[in-house]
């Protein structure tokens, strides 16, 4: 065999098909590409891995023992599907974002909680300073304290200096969380990036979306490319995490057409069994449940068009991973995040943080 163990530069096993080879490629290309942080000699060498691997009789040789001249053959034209259009871009989403339910009501309490632990809020700050100034009010203008009095005001002073005590507390608490918070995570709400190769342009248009219009959650904490439990691949596209509710997310690009779930799981399109749409997410969201006891889980398959035409999706039923235009994923999975649209969960996000395949730095 020669020197470098291709099999293992992929992470695959020598019986492995062309299709698990390629995947690995992908998978691998998210980090290893210089763009992502990887260096060019690393990347080089996963190219000349999935060069040879994927190539049948390169991979004949190369079990047999024959070393590989790693000249790349000229790129043979990629068989069309009918109808597609290589290059083609969908229109980017025109949403008036007043006409999602939940944005302006995600916007009525900007502060972040932290968990439980929050900042005072102005009710309870009104209530001391009123409390303040009964409890002045007598020393200032020289009320006659009659025994009936002095206890009314003996236990309105230990109500304030309680309240106050109470407000202090929480301000420090709050505080001191914000800066725990900024030292542990940054101050980005973004982990991870989208893929940077051609084929992986849904997930780009995902990545855009997501940023766009679920960053008005102040909670909500968005990743890209992560890992199942013992993983070092790239299983899940997207994540969004807010409060104690997280979604996972595949991006798809079909045909135009009508897509939605039978009841025994298929998905089709236009009725008919869709073949060409592969999803992981039933998977994942098992996986993910294990990792986060007690957070509620949900999952979505966003579809663009790989041409110009209609594309639509059913209503969302009871399955793991509905199709999903990006509006329908608004208003359905944002309605659904925006129940604690301010709360960021400390543990659940250190949990998906570090499922992120990469750095996971804050973008």
């Amino acid at each position: 065999m020669p020197e470098v163990d291709y099999y293992a530069v992929l992470g695959v096993g020598k019986t492995a098909s062309p299709a698990e080879i390629k995947a690995a490629y992908r998978r691998l290309a998210k980090t290893l590409h210089p763009d992502a942080g990887g260096t060019v000699g690393t990347f080089q060498l996963l190219r000349e891995a999935y060069d040879t691997l994927s190539d049948p009789r390169a991979r004949a040789g190369y079990d047999a023992g024959i070393p590989a001249v790693h000249t790349r053959p000229p790129a043979k034209p990629k068989r069309r599907r009918f109808s597609e259009e290589p290059g083609f871009v969908p229109e980017p989403l025109d949403l008036v974002p007043d006409e999602l339910e939940w944005w302006e009501f995600a916007a009525q309490d900007p502060r972040m909680r932290h968990g439980r632990r929050r900042g005072p809020g102005h009710t309870p700050v009104v209530a001391a300073v009123a409390g303040l100034v009964l409890v002045l009010a007598p020393l200032l203008f020289g009320v006659d304290f009659t025994p009936p009095v002095l206890v009314v005001w003996l236990v309105l002073t230990a109500g304030t200096a309680l309240l106050v005590q109470r407000l202090a507390r929480g301000y420090l608490a709050a505080r001191r969380a914000r800066s725990e918070f900024a030292a542990e995570f940054g101050g980005g709400a973004v982990f991870g990036s989208p893929g940077v190769e051609a084929d992986e342009l849904p997930e780009r248009l995902t990545a855009d979306l997501l940023e766009r219009y679920l960053t008005r959650l102040p909670g909500a904490r968005i990743f890209h490319g992560l890992a199942w439990p013992g993983s070092v691949f790239a299983d899940v596209d997207h994540a969004v995490l807010c409060g104690k509710r997280v979604v996972l997310i595949e991006s798809k690009q079909w045909l135009p057409g009508h897509y939605e779930t039978a009841d025994d799981g298929r998905l089709l399109r236009n009725g008919r069994p869709f073949r060409g749409g592969g999803s992981r997410l039933a998977e994942s969201l098992t996986a993910y449940r294990t990792l986060l006891p007690g957070v509620a889980l949900r999952g979505a398959m966003i579809v663009y068009p790989s041409r110009a035409g209609a594309l639509t999706t059913a209503d969302p039923g009871p399955e793991p991973g509905p199709p999903m235009t990006p509006e329908q994923f608004l208003h359905e999975i944002g309605t659904w995040l925006s129940a604690e649209p301010s709360t960021v969960d400390h543990d659940a996000l250190r949990t998906m943080r570090a499922q992120v395949v990469g750095s996971g730095r804050a973008a």
